[in-house]
């Protein structure tokens, strides 16, 4: 699961009213094991927090991995009356088709894996070689598909997680919801990946900024701020979610080719996208593949943008961005 970083500036109750009837409300709570911040133009004597809710609650019992009744916690344990419902096979669709653009370095299978290493669902195990080997044997996205709404493993030992792309497919059918009302501006923040549309209460692009890679959450610092309109972002790092044994330091991200987590001097990688669930997933995948190969990758996906920050030689930190992050970055 992506490590959810974003410092979002902005997402304060608003009040004021843009226009006749209408004013900025605000939306916020916990979920997925993070939380969520809405904020959105609409009617003032009208408040879509129930719709809200029931969407986020919709969501959490199709894919909570942490659920044991949701539907994928079902499946997992192969639970025969378990279905594939609509929301799980939109995430397990855009997944595979990551994994394949990815060449693997993007797969939901790595569930077993990501739970031995302790950031998972169930407790950590002591990880040896041998167990590493074994778990890669019921791994891979290849071994597992949909017929209907049936999913079918090649091995029951198999199990899914979704939880590098569900915070931006949750945002997208939040901001989708927006849209099929007529919302022009609003801003969508579910746990720390995100989607806006048009202005804030003060008329100005939607503000957000990105964390300096700095372990210490005490000495937080913003690295960049970017001025967003139309468009979706996602920030994964390594800095956040790892924990140190014996003197070596071990990342969330599973590089799910070795079984390990994955090693290299790119520390951030935000993406910009269209749809909040391809954010999600291809910052995933630039963490896993490290930085020089994250602009090659970033040079064949069309649609999306990338602002990359690593460490050098000397262990100094340096940025890389894409042409089109240039229109967005405030200094």
């Amino acid at each position: 699961m992506s490590s959810r970083i974003f410092l979002l500036a902005i997402l304060i109750p608003m009040l004021a009213s843009c226009k006749a009837g209408w004013t900025y409300h605000f939306q916020q709570g916990p979920i997925y094991g993070s939380t969520y911040h809405i904020t959105y133009e609409y009617k003032s004597s009208v408040s879509l927090e129930k719709e809200i809710t029931a969407i986020l609650d919709r969501i959490n019992v199709s894919m909570s991995t942490y659920d044991p009744k949701s539907n994928l916690s079902r499946l997992n344990m192969n639970d025969t009356t378990a279905r594939v419902d609509p929301d799980m096979k939109r995430v397990l669709d855009v997944g595979w088709q990551v994994s394949r653009e990815s060449g693997g370095a993007f797969d939901m299978t790595v569930a077993p894996l990501v739970n031995a290493w302790g950031f998972g669902f169930t407790a950590r195990a002591k990880v040896t070689p041998a167990l590493i080997d074994s778990l890669l044997q019921f791994t891979g996205y290849t071994k597992v598909h949909v017929e209907g709404d049936r999913l079918i493993k090649e091995d029951p030992r198999i199990m899914i997680d979704p939880n590098a792309i569900t915070p931006g497919y949750s945002s997208d059918v939040v901001a989708d919801f927006f849209d099929s009302l007529g919302l022009k501006n609003y801003l969508v923040e579910v746990g720390g990946e995100l989607r806006c549309k048009g202005k804030n209460k003060e008329g100005n692009d939607w503000r957000v900024g990105v964390d300096k890679p700095i372990e210490n959450l005490a000495e937080r610092e913003i690295q960049q701020v970017f001025h967003l309109e139309h468009v979706s972002v996602a920030t994964s790092g390594n800095y956040r979610k790892f924990y140190v044994e014996d003197g070596v330091k071990y990342s969330h991200e599973i590089d799910p080719k070795t079984g390990y987590p994955a090693r290299s001097n790119l520390l951030s990688a935000t993406v910009f996208a269209d749809k909040c669930i391809y954010a999600d997933a291809y910052a995933t995948v630039l963490m896993v593949i490290g930085f020089e190969k994250s602009k090659e990758f970033y040079a064949r996906i069309p649609g999306i943008q990338v602002y990359l920050i690593y460490s050098d030689s000397t262990g100094s930190l340096k940025t890389w961005w894409s042409p089109g992050v240039q229109a967005m970055i405030q200094n």
